[in-house]
C-alpha cells in the first residue's frame, strides 16, 4: 500500500489502527449506510476504462461530454486536499487516480469518502479526464463503501510501477498470501504467469490432438513413480487409501484402452521433504503418446518449453538469477553415468551386469569423492546420490540427461542391444530436474518382474520403491502399442519463467507448518 500524509503515523500500534477502523465502521452503519452491500453492477475494468477513454497508451485527452464509467476496487493511495480527495483504486487489471469531493458526491457518499482508510474496496462511478499535470483519473460522482477494512495492510512503497520496499516477513506472504496479492504487484503478476503457462500448455497439446484425461486422486496402490504416500482411509468401504504420488499408470490404462494421445494436468502428493524446490502437494503434466518412444517426448519437451519462452516472453532467453538461459532447441544431450563419471571420477557403469551390486563399495567409492551416504540402503541410491551432489547442480543451461540404469527406472523400456541402461531422460534448467520421460515399458511379464524387484529393494530398507500394480500388469496384458511417456513439473517450470529461486513463491498456498 501506498502510504499518503493522511494515514495514521507509524508509531500508531496496530490495535489502535484497528479500533480507529472499527470506530469508522460503527459511524458509517449509524447512517444506515451498508458498509458490505451485496453487489456493485456494472463494474468495468480499470484497464478497459483507461484504454477506451485514454487510448492504448493513455497519451488522448477524453471529450467533455465522455462517457460515464462505473468500476471498483481496493484503495492503496490518498492524498487529502480538504475538501476533497485524490484516491488511488487498484483492481485485477491495474490502478487508476480518482478524485472525490464535496462539489459533486451526494452527502452520504462524501461522508464515506472523509471515512476512507488505506485497504477499504470501493466502487465509483464517474467521468474520465485529465489533472493538471495530465494524470489519467476519474471525477466520481458516486462513492460507496463495498468493504470496510479491519485489519491495516503492510505499507509497500512503489515508483513509476515498480516495487522497492516490499513485505520483509517472507514467512507472512506465503502464510497470508491474500495479503501479499493485495499489496504485491509482483506476486499478483507471478500468479497470472502461472495462469498463462497452463492456459498455453493445454492449449498447444490440443492443437497436436491431445486429449485432456482425469484419473484418481485417491488409489487403492500408491504408484507410478518412487515416493512415500499420505495415506487415508474411506469409511463406507472401510479401507486405506493413498493420495496419489502420480497418474502415470493410470493414464497408461487409457492407452490400452485405445485412446492414442492423453494428458492430464494433476495434483500429486509425496510425504517428503518441505524446501525450496519440494512442496508436499505439488502441480504436474503427464503426457502420454501411442506409437511413440522418448525421442519423440524429448521434441515434446523443447517444444513446450520453446513454445512458452516465445509466447509468453517474445524470446527464447531470459533472466535467471545471474544467468542468461536460453531454451532454443536443440538441448545439450548427456549420459547419466557418463556425466557422474565425468563430475566425480566414480565409475559406477562397470557395475551395470552384477545382479546385486555392493552397496558396502558403492559407499567407499562415494566417500573418496567427498560423499555421505551412510544412511542409504541400495548401491543405486548411492549413485543417485553422486548424481544429486555433484552434476546435478551445475546444470544451469537446458540439458538432457539421458540412459539411466534399470535398476531405478521399473517403468522404462530398455535400450535395444543394452539390457542395463533404459531409454530414459530428465530435462534439467538452473540445476534442478524439470521432468522425467521414457519409452514405456510395454511387456506385462518384464513389468511384473521390475515390480518384484522393486519389493526387493524395499525389503533391504529403501523407502522410496514402487509398490507393486497386479491390475496394471493385466491391463499390459491385454496390450499396450509402443508408447511414448513425459512429465514435467509445473512449479518448477513456473519458477523457471518467474525468475524465482523458491517453490512457495509460485505455489499460491504453500504447506506450513502451523502456527502454534
Amino acid at each position: 500500500m501506498a502510504q499518503t500524509g493522511s494515514e495514521t503515523p507509524a508509531e500508531v500500534s496496530v490495535g489502535a489502527l484497528e479500533a480507529q477502523r472499527l470506530s469508522k465502521l460503527e459511524a458509517i452503519k449509524s447512517r444506515g449506510i451498508d458498509p458490505y452491500p451485496v453487489r456493485f453492477a456494472g463494474k468495468q475494468n480499470i484497464a478497459d476504462i483507461r484504454r477506451e477513454s485514454f487510448g492504448e497508451n493513455n497519451d488522448l485527452t477524453p471529450a467533455e461530454d465522455a462517457a460515464h464509467v462505473a468500476t471498483a476496487g481496493r484503495v492503496v493511495a490518498i492524498r487529502d486536499m480538504g475538501k476533497a480527495q485524490f484516491l488511488q483504486i487498484q483492481d485485477q487489471s491495474g490502478r487508476v487516480q480518482v478524485y472525490a469531493g464535496n462539489k459533486t458526491l451526494g452527502e452520504d457518499d462524501y461522508f464515506v469518502l472523509r471515512n476512507l482508510d488505506l485497504g477499504d474496496i470501493i466502487g465509483i462511478k464517474g467521468r474520465p479526464f485529465r489533472t493538471k499535470t495530465g494524470e489519467a483519473s476519474i471525477h466520481a460522482d458516486e462513492l460507496k463503501i463495498l468493504s470496510k477494512n479491519l485489519a491495516p495492510l503492510p505499507v509497500v512503497k512503489e515508483k513509476d510501477g515498480e516495487t522497492y520496499d516490499g513485505i520483509s516477513d517472507i514467512e507472512l506472504r506465503y502464510r497470508q498470501r491474500y495479503i501479499d496479492l493485495a499489496v504485491n504487484a509482483e506476486a499478483r503478476a507471478t500468479f497470472t504467469l502461472r495462469s498463462a503457462i497452463l492456459r498455453e500448455i493445454r492449449d498447444f497439446l490440443h492443437r497436436k490432438g491431445f486429449m485432456e484425461v482425469e484419473t484418481p486422486m485417491m488409489q487403492a496402490i500408491a504408484s507410478g513413480a518412487a515416493a512415500r504416500p499420505f495415506t487415508t482411509h474411506h469409511n463406507a468401504l472401510d479401507i486405506d487409501l493413498y493420495m496419489r504420488i502420480a497418474p502415470e499408470l493410470y493414464l497408461k490404462r487409457l492407452i490400452v484402452g485405445g485412446y492414442e494421445k492423453v494428458f492430464e494436468m494433476n495434483r500429486n502428493f509425496r510425504n517428503e521433504g518441505i524446501s525450496t524446490k519440494h512442496n508436499p502437494e505439488f502441480t504436474m503434466i503427464e503426457i502420454y503418446q501411442a506409437y511413440a518412444d522418448y525421442n519423440t517426448m524429448m521434441e515434446i519437451t523443447q517444444d513446450i518449453f520453446e513454445h512458452l519462452s516465445v509466447t509468453l516472453l517474445g524470446s527464447t532467453e531470459m533472466p535467471y538469477g545471474q544467468h542468461t538461459i536460453s531454451l532454443k532447441k536443440p538441448w545439450k544431450k548427456i549420459g547419466y553415468l557418463e556425466s557422474i563419471k565425468e563430475a566425480t571420477g566414480l565409475d559406477f557403469e562397470k557395475f551395470l551386469g552384477e545382479e546385486n551390486p555392493s552397496v558396502t563399495e558403492a559407499k567407499k567409492m562415494a566417500a573418496s569423492a567427498g560423499l555421505k551416504a551412510e544412511g542409504l540402503h541400495t548401491f543405486w541410491e548411492v549413485v543417485d546420490l553422486a548424481f544429486s551432489e555433484k552434476v546435478e547442480p551445475n546444470l544451469i543451461q537446458p540439458t538432457i540427461v539421458m540412459h539411466y540404469p534399470k535398476a531405478i527406472s521399473p517403468l522404462a523400456k530398455s535400450i535395444p542391444g543394452n539390457e542395463h541402461l533404459v531409454e530414459r531422460f530428465e530435462p534439467y534448467i538452473t540445476g534442478r530436474e524439470m521432468g522425467n520421460a521414457f519409452s514405456e515399458l510395454n511387456d506385462p511379464l518384464e513389468q511384473e518382474r521390475r515390480f518384484n524387484e522393486q519389493a526387493s529393494q524395499k525389503a533391504s530398507g529403501a523407502e522410496e520403491t514402487m509398490e507393486t500394480d497386479d491390475d496394471f500388469v493385466t491391463a499390459l496384458k491385454v496390450g499396450m502399442p509402443p508408447t511414448g511417456g513425459l512429465g514435467i513439473g509445473i512449479d518448477r517450470l513456473v519458477m523457471l519463467f518467474a525468475n524465482k529461486s523458491s517453490i512457495k513463491d509460485v505455489i499460491l498456498f504453500p504447506l506450513l507448518r502451523p502456527n502454534k
